[in-house]
């Protein structure tokens, strides 16, 4: 099994000096942060990558990356970083409600005739692959401290480096050094420390995942993702590895308490029954053998930072439901348009670079807005108790299991490929619509009166769910 690779030759890292001057600093060694450090480094920049903790991340989440990001991850020479570490190849979802399942398969490269593949792996292990792949790069130092606060110039509008605690040892104690760069960008993930000070949005958490792995499941579909869209709400199970299988239970609401046994107990008796038949009796086992954690499952729109030198990437800036598995996929693609649109010498032009920033926040909406809108409409229609969001749901099952372009359309946003925002909204009413022929298909002549006001009261539903975020997605 893949160890701390980076972790235990820390010593050997050299330290820069107190008070050191580099082009750019990067807070958060994490997806984001490794690989635009990677980028940066190779353009012959001057990189300081901080890291409050460098041994291996436990994770529950940022597990599967949807071939959109395995092409960014490529395209950012850093395919390498999935090998090694026992990922397993993705080739599609499966969509299981009670005894109906259906397939959804990614979609086949025009350009090489191939299917469209993705990975999936323990997320420490890829973060460490990501971590050497940086501290091997040229012009890239990587140091392990906790980032205490941004440093601004004298007039306190530009921000001019980090002042951070670097861990020594036990008989040197902690030192406190600052470091300069005219760029700082703040990576530092989902429970950001500095988010606030440059971000005034909200972070909206309406539900938990529980997280645990399951060993030798035998899974309805084989090197593939699978939703299952449970009461009250979905459930994903994933393979991490050759032995290991990731279940992950959505929770509305507040969380049952573990320490008293009812979250235990929710999962035996609310999640255990509707799960597939193969995957019951291990699903048990794991319960009783490993333990339960969780995670938030947030949602943070977009922003953009005004503050000179300063630039908050990743989760930092923009959160969606990790029901898709998107995250990983817009934090790599945003290192590709940032790599290309930050070329020139960010040392000269803080303006300039200012400019091309605002640029960027709506560049990355190709992709990002596809797959945050995507995620959080998916979301309300999986987890959704309303009547009408249950006929949607049952309606989008149905809308899948008619294949073709049914499936084509939106397993292309879902991997990250298609970024047409109009593909998204033609599907999710292509849905909305199919869910009310439905309704009229089973309703008696005696229920004609009575549907046409409940199908108005359906789109409604729909236009409910799908344009809030479209909306947050307009707004910087």
């Amino acid at each position: 099994m893949p160890g701390n690779a980076l972790s235990l030759p820390l010593a050997a890292l050299p330290v820069p000096e107190n008070g050191s001057n580099f082009d750019i600093i990067v807070i958060g060694a994490g997806v984001l942060g490794s690989a635009f450090a990677s980028a940066f480094g190779k353009q012959k920049k001057r990189i300081l990558l901080l890291e409050r903790d460098l041994n291996e991340p436990d994770r529950i989440v940022g597990e599967l990356l949807q071939p959109g990001g395995y092409k960014a991850l490529r395209e950012l020479g850093l395919e390498d970083c999935v090998e090694g570490i026992d990922a397993i190849p993705t080739y599609g979802y499966g969509v299981i409600r009670g005894s109906e399942h259906v397939h959804i398969p990614y979609l086949i490269d025009p350009e090489t005739g191939k299917q469209d593949e993705g990975r999936s792996f323990h997320h420490g292990r890829f973060i460490q692959k990501l971590r050497t792949a940086a501290s091997q790069t040229p012009n890239v130092t990587i140091v392990e401290a906790t980032v205490n606060e941004i440093a601004y110039d004298e007039d306190g509008v530009r921000v001019i480096g980090v002042t951070c605690t670097q861990k020594k040892s036990a008989t040197e104690g902690n030192v406190t050094t600052q470091y300069f760069a005219p760029l700082t960008v703040i990576a530092d993930g989902c429970f950001s420390k500095f988010r606030k000070q440059f971000i005034e949005k909200p972070v909206a958490t309406t539900s938990h995942f529980v997280g645990f792995v399951m060993k030798d499941v035998q899974l309805p579909f084989p090197n593939h993702g699978h939703v299952i869209l449970a009461t009250p709400s979905p459930i994903l199970m994933y393979q991490i590895s050759e032995r290991d299988t990731r279940i992950l239970v959505d929770i509305p609401g507040k969380l049952p308490s573990a320490s008293s046994g009812a979250l235990r107990s929710y999962l035996e008796s609310v999640v255990h029954p509707q799960l597939p038949a193969t995957v019951q009796k291990q699903f048990m086992l794991a319960l009783e053998t490993e333990r339960l954690r969780s995670m938030p499952n947030s949602f943070l729109p977009p922003s953009t930072s005004s503050d000179l030198g300063a630039i908050v990437l990743g989760d930092a800036m923009n959160m969606r439901h990790p029901l898709t598995g998107g995250g990983m996929t817009v934090a790599l693609n945003d290192v590709v348009y940032l790599r290309d649109m930050l070329e020139g010498d960010v040392t000269k032009d803080q303006e300039e670079t200012m400019v091309q920033m605002e640029l960027f926040f709506w560049k990355r909406k190709e992709l990002s807005g596809v797959i945050n809108v995507l995620a959080q409409a998916l979301y309300s229609l999986f987890a959704g108790g309303d009547e009408n969001l249950i006929v949607l749901r049952d309606g989008c099952f149905s809308y899948f299991k008619m294949g073709g372009d049914c499936v084509a359309g939106p397993v292309g946003l879902l991997s990250g490929i298609t970024r047409r925002r109009m593909v998204l909204v033609y599907h999710f009413y292509a849905v909305a619509l199919h869910s009310i022929w439905l309704m009229f298909h089973k309703a008696t002549w005696a229920d004609v009166p009575a549907t046409f006001f409940r199908a108005f009261s359906v789109m409604w539903t729909a236009c409910v769910v799908l344009l809030p975020v479209m909306w947050s997605e307009c707004k910087a």
